[in-house]
């Protein structure tokens, strides 16, 4: 199990290197990650998200993906958006309506370097172009106008501060 790490952190906002050794450590990480986010309930989960900076992300949608991407390149969106409310492991309690396109056509490699292309809509595209964002140092709420990122934060900060005091 790994720690997940939160808003405030630095790893959250930078940019990730590229995976350059597909070997028995990154699958060790790639399935530390699916672990960690099974058990946080999640859909998604970035590598800076567990403190390590590189392109890689972790999906599970029961019964529609369950996949690493590693150096992911979306590679097409769709004109067309669609809003829907995200959420973050990273800024957990906290959600919001976010809009983004409503299909892409993503590239990545498997744990073994095998490059492989999806193309997604619904859940899965807005999966996809979350955990992305994390590997360029972007969080949802960054997505958000000035004063919603703002309510955002500090809800997350006064739910972040009653769960410490229990």
């Amino acid at each position: 199990m790994l720690d997940i790490f939160t808003l405030g952190e630095e790893v959250l906002k930078e940019k990730c290197q590229p995976v350059t050794k597909f070997d028995n450590a990154l699958k060790v990480l790639v399935d530390a990650m699916f672990e960690t986010m099974d058990d946080a309930d999640g859909v998604g989960l970035a590598a800076p998200q567990v403190g390590v900076e590189l392109r890689l992300f972790v999906i599970n949608i029961h019964g529609v993906e369950r996949r690493a991407y590693i150096n992911p390149q979306i590679i097409e969106t769709s004109i067309e958006t669609e809003i829907a409310e995200e959420g973050c492991l990273s800024i957990p309690g906290v959600w919001h309506d976010v809009q983004r396109p409503a299909r892409v056509t993503i590239q990545a490699q498997d744990v073994e370097g095998k490059a492989f292309q999806v193309k997604a809509e619904g859940l899965l595209a807005r999966a996809i172009q979350h955990e992305n964002d994390h590997l360029n140092g972007v969080l949802f709420i960054d997505r958000l106008n000035d004063e919603e990122r703002e309510k955002m934060v500090k809800a997350y900060e006064k739910r972040s501060k009653s769960r410490r005091k229990k």
